[in-house]
Order: C-alpha cells, then structure tokens, then sequence
C-alpha cells in the first residue's frame, strides 16, 4: 500500500507501544499490533484470567484461568509473532506507578475497564507529551477517541471532566463490541506510528452495534477544564 510501503514498515517495526489492560479491547488491540509488525509492546494489567470474561478476551484461553493475563498475553503474542519483543507489567496503574510504568514508550492504548485508571492514564498521558488512544465499551456500545497534545487536541477531560455515576447493577459487553473497538484502536495506533493523522484527534468515534452504525462526533477544549485548561 502506498500510504505504507517499506517506510511505514520500518517505522512500525521500530515502534513501541504500551497498551494498558488486556482484556476485551487489549485481547483485540494486541493481537493487530503484533501481526502488523510493531517491533515493542508493553502490556500493563494487574488481573488475572477468569472464565467469565473468555468471551470476549480472546488472547486467553480456559488453559489460563487463574493465571496473570500478562503472562497468558505474552505467550499468546510470541506464538503469533516471534519478532515482536513483548514484556509484561503485572500491576494496576495509579498515580504512584503510571509516570513510571509509562515513560520511554511512543504511544499508549487505554483499554482499561475503569475510570480511576482511565484517568490517571490520560492525566500522564497528556503532562508528558504522549499521544493516547483511548477506547471503552458497555454492552452493544463503543466509544474511541485520540488525545494528542503536541497538536493541542482536546483532553480527555475535556470531555469527561468528572467520572460518571456508577450503575445500579453490572453492566454486560457483547464479545464482538469490545472486538471491534479493540480492532479501531489499533488501527488509529499504526496510522500514528507510520505518521498518518488521525481525524479523532478532534472527534470522537461512536459505535451502536445494535444498530450497526457508527457517528462522528466533533470535541472541542473545555476552557474550564480540570486537565488543560486555564487552571488545570
């Protein structure tokens, strides 16, 4: 493809990415990265396999439960791609660890499944000058969004300023949904990493898969914005 070529591959392979979570948007995201020959992956998650979740976590398997995810997705990884070089962090992230854990990597993928980590990701993310792909999914549902502060996007805050309310009850996600927004964020990931611009800098991406649709929405800076504005 002429938007690749030998270029693009060079700079995939000399790419590091660091995803955070490798549940059902890092089972998907992962995979992608490692296929198309991104040369560095970190993955970040503290939990471990659970035969609940398999239906929509697909680098485990029911051989795994019980073991650290990071283990389970390193192994599953290096089978699909040798040269791709994988390590493994097997904690949680918080404001402590996250400048940390975060720190020599091109680009960072959230694909965690709550707000306290979301936000101390975007947080690091947008003080330290590095472009954050950011997806989540709630049963038929997936929103994606890219934060890239060198270019002054809009935070994440800026469009979720505090986290909302927790539901009543746990809240179900349809395997495919998180696959498919697993998928989105890789791809807006190797768009980055070649240098292709990505229009969700600004927007942000909506799925409803009950109703096989997708919506572009535009996002905009919040001046009164805990993270970027004025007075953050």
């Amino acid at each position: 493809m002429p938007e690749i070529g030998w270029e693009g591959q060079e700079r995939l392979k000399s790419g590091k990415v660091l995803v955070v979570g490798a549940g059902g948007l890092g089972s998907a995201a992962l995979l992608y990265l490692a296929a198309a020959g991104v040369g560095r992956l970190m993955v970040v998650d503290g939990d471990r396999v659970e035969l609940s979740n398999l239906q929509r976590q697909i680098l485990h398997s029911t051989a795994d439960l019980g073991r650290p995810k990071v283990e389970s997705a390193q192994e599953s990884l290096n089978r699909l791609n040798p040269h791709c070089a994988v390590e493994v962090c097997a904690r949680r992230l918080d404001a402590d660890n996250v400048s940390h854990t975060l720190s020599g990597w091109d680009l960072v993928l959230d694909c965690s499944d709550n707000f306290p980590t979301r936000f101390v990701v975007a947080e690091c993310c947008w003080q330290e000058g590095k472009v954050l792909v950011s997806a989540a999914v709630q049963e038929f549902t997936g929103q994606l969004l890219v934060v890239e502060p060198r270019q002054s996007s809009p935070c994440y805050r800026c469009l979720l300023p505090e986290a909302p309310a927790e539901p009543a009850g746990p809240l179900g996600i349809v395997g495919a949904v998180a696959g498919v927004m697993g998928c989105l964020q890789a791809l807006e990931a190797l768009k980055l990493l070649i240098g292709l611009p990505s229009r969700l800098t600004h927007h942000l991406l909506a799925f409803d898969g009950l109703r096989s649709s997708f919506r572009l929405l535009e996002r905009q800076k919040a001046p009164g914005c805990p993270l970027c504005g004025g007075s953050p």
